[in-house]
């Protein structure tokens, strides 16, 4: 392969496919069964809430409409941000001061406790925690972040605030005038990670069951019934965690997200001397863009790097494009470096970007719309809701339980979504250009 060229079979091909750890043993539901727990959606968030639920003793089936890890969860950057976008007095003006409080302190600890998790059930999914770079790309961004960082550090959370010499030398790109870092932040392979999750409730007694589509659900004597092209599963309680993926099977969930795209190339494995001044200490990085950039390693030292694309092929409405000028741009060290591969992956954004709790009926919970949160997070939300199921009260979950409000205008403003990230990279353009640090 020549220097920045993109075969038809690089295209399209999810390079974490070629890089995962072992399968877990799932299979096609043919039989009816019954148990306590029915898990709609194979990801992060679904396998993690099975180890909590198994781990508690209960009998759990995990059903994916796919394979296990197909959706967001195997094909996202796998780089965990452990903040959120709102600053901590911005939660408590929403979600009220002890729910805020609840949600602040998860989120400080919510790197901590997904390595934590990587280490006590042994995941296989080339966890690397050396922090994450957090960079503005034009004066009003700066800005923004300085309010944020000051906002999280005052709460507790270990963040440095970097000028234009620090920025380059951490990071190795020119491009930026000033950065967060946060050292409590990494990354992992994230099918990997999803595997391992799965593997690891698969040993706790959990059922998985994959390329089995749940056809429908409905409430019979007390329980939940839900039902596949081929079997049935009986369940007291049903947990719906399909995030960017939701469908129609409960009324108005799939209308309460946006399914955004996003789009990542993987380089060739880098030499030592560009490893050397490419992300020299193997930290991630993403930047303030609308249309961001992120980047780290993967276990070879290719570089990932990848922005927002337009739909599920990463070709459309000009994202390779994007992509090379944009790795080209951040690390012009790397206009030499051959591209392997480039794909796509769908990202379940909320207006408020943050995901919602819901419990829609009695035995049925929901929980959705990570936007670009979701490798700290949905280990979060997995515990979350295994502890709701369980009996846990409202008052102690770090997220609200919010009714299911489907956007308005949900429809026609989806149709928009492909223009979108051509649109943004426009805008931040302009601030380069008008705005520049």
């Amino acid at each position: 392969m020549t220097a920045n060229s993109f075969t038809p079979q690089s295209i399209d091909e999810v390079h974490w496919r070629r890089t995962a750890a072992e399968r877990p043993n799932a299979r096609v539901l043919t039989e009816d069964i019954e148990v306590d727990f029915a898990i709609v959606g194979g990801g992060l968030t679904g396998c993690r809430t099975a180890i909590g639920l198994a781990e508690a003793g209960a009998k759990v089936a995990v059903l994916d409409a796919m394979e296990i890890g197909w959706g967001a969860s195997g094909r996202s950057g796998g780089q965990c941000n452990p903040i959120w976008r709102a600053t901590p007095d911005e939660l408590i003006k929403k979600f009220g001061e002890s729910q805020a409080e609840r949600l602040i302190e998860t989120t400080l600890g919510s790197a901590d406790a997904l390595f934590a998790d990587i280490k006590k059930y042994d995941v296989n999914c080339d966890a690397e925690q050396n922090g994450w770079v957090q960079a503005a790309h034009c004066k009003s961004a700066k800005k923004r972040l300085i309010k944020l960082g000051e906002a999280w550090k005052s709460a507790g959370a270990p963040i440095e605030f970097l000028d234009r010499e620090q920025t380059q030398k951490v990071s190795g790109s020119p491009e930026y005038g000033f950065s967060l870092f946060h050292s409590k932040g990494g990354h992992v392979q994230p099918l990997s990670l999803t595997y391992g999750y799965a593997r690891t409730a698969e040993r706790l007694g959990a059922e998985l069951f994959e390329n089995s589509k749940v056809t429908s659900m409905k409430p019979m004597g007390g329980r939940w019934e839900v039902k596949t092209a081929k079997g049935k599963v009986v369940a007291k309680q049903v947990i719906l965690t399909t995030n960017a993926h939701t469908n129609g099977l409960w009324p108005g969930l799939q209308q309460t997200i946006f399914p955004m795209v996003s789009i990542a190339i993987a380089t060739e494995p880098l030499s030592v001397e560009l490893q050397q001044q490419v992300l020299p200490n193997a930290v991630t990085i993403a930047d303030s863009r609308r249309a961001i950039y992120f980047a780290r390693y993967d276990r070879d030292r290719r570089l990932i790097f990848g922005c927002v694309g337009s739909t599920d092929q990463a070709a459309a409405l000009g994202g390779i494009s994007r992509l090379r000028n944009g790795l080209h741009r951040v690390f012009p060290q790397l206009k030499q470096s051959a591209i392997e591969t480039a794909w796509a992956g769908r990202i379940a954004v909320t207006t408020e970007m943050m995901p919602h709790l819901h419990e829609p009926a009695p035995g049925v919970l929901a929980a959705i719309g990570f936007s670009g949160r979701g490798i700290a997070m949905t280990s979060v939300m997995g515990r979350t809701l295994a502890r709701k199921a369980m009996g846990a009260g409202d008052n102690t979950l770090p997220f609200p339980i919010t009714p299911v409000s489907p956007i308005p205008f949900h429809w026609g403003t989806k149709q928009l979504l492909p223009l979108g990230a051509p649109a943004m990279s426009f805008r931040d353009k302009l601030d380069t250009l008008f705005d520049p640090l």
